[in-house]
């Protein structure tokens, strides 16, 4: 009785926990939220249990609309899967996995700023009811690298209120970006009456945010020197990230006790054909002071701190003042620099142009160029330097010495600055050929041969081309610094001699160039194979290929063989049947019932070997003795 009152709870418990597993719900899992950028792929995963198998559970995927309404975009059970259609989703999404493991996973391509919405994974099942899961997606896009502009005009530290600073700017981010400005790296907040920072928001029609924002201050002295910037927060999936822009000065205007001119470019020397940038400064900065830069004929007056001369020339050169006129007080300061613009003439070459000497001769050419700085002369021929200083000597002349000279003059001090000139040297004489490496050349027939011939001389040569067969051919000519260069294409058809003929008043030099024709045939091998149909001839399937004019003799010989075979077993045939042969008499066995006359068969066998085999009617070979 004890054992039975202790097992009725316990009975009752296991039914009591049989029942509650059989009314247990589905549990579904899933992350508060997932962070994409645009554009690429995000991947939602749903997590769940149920005491039900795959095929009894439905799987249904939504998401909520701006107003709090939920969209189907997904449904999935055991016999289908389902994409709505007609939802911003559509064509987008996939889901993977059956949810035989308890997870599927919502996979979105190509993910979009409106995408960012609320998803629900709906889970059902027959008998364990049904439960669901939402996850927030995220969607991010990074900015463009923030710019910042700064005024461009100086501020007073005198003007009362703020003074616009610059703006610096960010676009296209997503969420919002912040701006925090920066004066020598301490961050700057908004304070009445000394630092004001504005921003405006706005939304571009992409959905993407643009951010502005404008500093204003109440300048003072010690800002001339400060660098302001901007400094940009934005977010990107699972942190965030920071940027800068460069830095800016501003110009702060305030009374000038002295002033400075300089040349800011070129830096070093000044050469005819520079700019000139000048600058004009204080050791304050007034906006109730004017700055004019004169030369000391009180030419080139301007009035800002900054003046240009463009391609200056030596008449550029003097005195430069900078004059700071105070309005306030009426007081004026100045300062001064002395410029001066360095130059080099064209060279002059001495003879001029060209120079022509005889064979044997020499001739001295001069080369100078005035200049405001020391200066230095080389020669060059052909691109390589032959010879430093003004003055050139050529000696005991030669066709070598044919070409153009040119003389370059530079300023050591000044890179770039140079002039030059050219001088073309010409030597009188009759052609010279430069002989070819070789006149000896062999050509098909009916093919172009191309030939060329090099002439130096002065006056420069005529080029004429002439061939054995008495004819003049047309020729191409080209001038070259030593004389002229000529080339000649014709059609070879024979043996024949080109010859490349020049001539000026002083003489004429030729050279021959011999051309053999070539002539290439080709033969090509025939087979003939002869078929014998009663008789065979050892070997002749080894006939090699011979010329087509062989064959006919191959043929000849074959058919006299024939002929001879058949001859001589004729004879032997005539001669068995008298008896003559084999040991035969002239009496036949009259036991036979027929002659065997009628039934001798010869056959020649290929082996070259001659042998009669008598056969009876029936086929059968016959005895010796019966022979």
């Amino acid at each position: 009785m004890a054992i039975w009152d202790i097992a009725s709870p316990l009975l009752g418990l296991l039914l009591l926990f049989h029942t509650w597993g059989a009314w247990a719900v589905v549990e579904v899992n899933m992350e508060d939220r997932v962070e994409v950028s645009r554009g690429e792929t995000a991947q939602i995963a749903c997590m769940f249990t149920t005491e039900e198998g795959i095929g009894a559970i439905d799987i249904m995927w939504f998401y909520t609309k701006p107003t709090g309404e939920r969209q189907q975009i997904y449904y999935q059970d055991s016999t289908m899967k389902l994409v709505e259609r007609g939802t911003q989703f559509t064509d987008r999404i996939s889901v993977n996995g059956t949810g035989a493991n308890g997870v599927v996973v919502l996979t979105i391509n190509d993910v979009q700023l409106k995408d960012e919405r609320e998803f629900i994974c709906h889970i059902k099942s027959l008998t364990d009811g049904s439960g669901e899961g939402r996850t927030k997606l995220r969607v991010f896009e990074t900015p463009n690298l923030p710019t910042i502009d700064a005024t461009r005009t100086g501020i007073s530290v005198s003007e009362s209120g703020l003074s616009k600073i610059g703006v610096c700017e960010v676009k296209n981010g997503y969420p919002k970006p912040n701006v925090t400005w920066y004066r020598d790296n301490t961050p700057l907040h908004n304070v009445k009456d000394a630092v004001d920072m504005m921003s405006s928001t706005t939304t571009e029609s992409s959905g993407l945010f643009s951010v502005k924002s404008e500093l204003s201050l109440q300048v003072k002295k010690e800002d001339k020197d400060a660098e302001f910037y901007c400094e940009v927060n934005f977010f990107v999936p699972g942190e965030t990230r920071m940027t800068e822009t460069n830095r800016i000065n501003i110009t702060v205007h305030y009374p000038a006790t002295a002033v400075r001119l300089w040349v800011e470019s070129p830096k070093g020397e000044i050469k005819e054909g520079d700019s000139i940038e000048f600058h004009c400064s204080g050791n304050g900065n007034s906006p109730y002071t004017s700055f004019s830069i004169t030369d000391e004929r009180g030419v080139h007056n301007v009035d800002t701190y900054v003046m240009e001369l463009h391609n200056v020339t030596r008449r550029d050169n003097g005195v430069y003042y900078c004059n700071s006129l105070d309005m306030e007080t009426s007081e004026e300061i100045s300062a001064n620099t002395t410029v001066v613009v360095n130059f080099l003439d064209p060279a002059v070459v001495r003879p001029k142009d060209t120079a022509v000497l005889a064979h044997g001769k020499g001739l001295t050419a001069t080369c100078n160029a005035l200049s405001s700085l020391q200066t230095q002369t080389a020669w060059f021929k052909n691109g390589k330097e032959i010879l430093k200083g003004h003055t050139l000597t050529l000696r005991n002349a030669t066709f070598d010495t044919t070409g153009t000279y040119v003389c370059v003059v530079t300023v050591p001090d000044i890179k770039g600055m140079e002039t030059s000139g050219t001088l073309q040297v010409n030597v009188k004489g009759p052609p010279e050929i430069k002989r070819p490496d070789n006149t000896e050349i062999e050509e098909s027939v009916e093919t172009s041969v191309h030939l060329s011939c090099s002439v130096r001389g002065f006056p420069v040569p005529i080029v004429n081309w002439t061939t054995s067969d008495g004819k003049v051919h047309e020729s191409k000519s080209k001038p070259t610094e030593e004389g002229v260069q000529s080339e000649v294409s014709f059609k070879v058809t024979s043996d024949v001699t080109a010859v490349c003929n020049a001539f000026n008043e002083h003489g004429t030099d030729a050279v021959a160039f011999h051309i053999k024709a070539a002539i290439h045939t080709t033969t090509q091998a025939t087979t003939t194979s002869t078929t014998l149909s009663s008789t065979t001839v050892k070997g002749a399937t080894d006939i090699q290929k011979k010329p087509a004019g062989g064959n006919g003799v191959i043929i000849a010989v074959l058919i006299i063989c024939l002929l001879l075979l058949a001859i001589l077993g004729a004879v032997l045939y005539f001669l068995y049947k008298k008896g003559k042969i084999c040991g035969r008499s002239g009496k036949q066995d009259l036991s036979k019932e027929k002659s065997n006359k009628d039934n001798i068969v010869v056959e020649m066998k290929s082996d070259n070997t001659e042998e009669a085999i008598l056969l009876g009617v029936n086929g059968e070979k016959l005895s010796p003795s019966d022979q």
